[in-house]
Parts: C-alpha cells; structure tokens; sequence
C-alpha cells in the first residue's frame, strides 16, 4: 500500500511540473513508480516484478521454449537467465526436454508457480482496473496512442 501513496505523489509531482518535463522523463518517473509499486507488493511473496513477470509470460498449461521467453519479454537473455535461476530455486519453475525439439527446453510453472502466477495476475489486473476507474476511456485510448507512436519511432529509428 505504501507504493501506491508513492506513485501518487510522483504522480502529482509529474503533473504539477509536467509542462517543465521531457518525455522522456514523465515516462521514466512513472514507470519507476510502477516498477516500485510492484516490487513492494511482489516482496510479500518472496518475488521481484521481474520474476512476477517472468510467471505471466510462462504458458501455464504448454510451457514456454526458453528461447522465445527472453523476445516475449523483451529481454536480454543473460537477465532472463538470471531469473530462471532464481525461479527455479525457488520451486516456482522446472526446464523439461522439449518434446517437439530434443536440443530444446520448455519451462513449466510448478504448482507453486502456477499459484503465485495467479497472485499477480491478480495484483496487475487491480493496477489495471484502478487506472480504468481513475481515468476516462478516452484519455487511455490516447495514451496508447501515443504509446504506440513513440514505440514506433524508436523501432524505425527515427529519432536517433
């Protein structure tokens, strides 16, 4: 809960001081305040945003090739190695042969993994259903517009 009073200050910092900002900023301290957000409520299971992440992005019924995790997520593979590790310590996930590719690996969520899966699922579809609440249909549908765009222009670099 103390995350959440963190964000809304940030947040009403970022407005008061929005039209003195860059982009490039406001994203930034925004994004931060989320990320610390979840990480605060992630550590009363024992878990990081990253690795909460790494469960949603995990097929829960298949599994996942550990190839295509780290693209999935944007990640690089060295970080995502990291949290395998650390996921696979904790029980949360196994690496099972590949049925359809003997040289590949699929990680499985574990029972364990499968609940704390479903825990933030949970946690991020509230985040998601306050925002809703808070701000109109509208301003979102800009918000991704925008989104979208800025995504695009870096990816066709067109900015540097």
């Amino acid at each position: 809960m103390r995350a959440y009073y963190i964000f809304i200050y940030l947040r009403q910092d970022i407005r008061d001081t929005m039209k003195e900002k860059t982009i490039d900023y406001v994203l930034r301290t925004t994004w931060l305040a989320v990320q610390r957000m979840y990480n605060e409520e992630a550590s009363d299971y024992g878990i990081t945003m990253a690795t909460g992440f790494t469960l949603l992005s995990v097929d829960p019924q298949n599994g996942t090739p550990s190839t295509s995790l780290g693209p999935k997520m944007g990640m690089e593979a060295t970080s995502l190695s990291r949290i395998l590790k650390t996921l696979e310590s904790m029980r949360l996930i196994e690496r099972l042969p590949n049925p359809n590719d003997g040289r590949g690996v699929l990680i499985h969520l574990t029972d364990s993994g499968l609940k704390n899966r479903e825990e933030v699922k949970q946690n991020v579809l509230k985040f998601n259903n306050v925002i809703k609440n808070e701000i109109s249909e509208e301003k979102l549908d800009h918000f991704y517009e925008v989104s979208d765009c800025i995504m695009n222009l870096i990816s066709n670099k067109k900015i540097f």
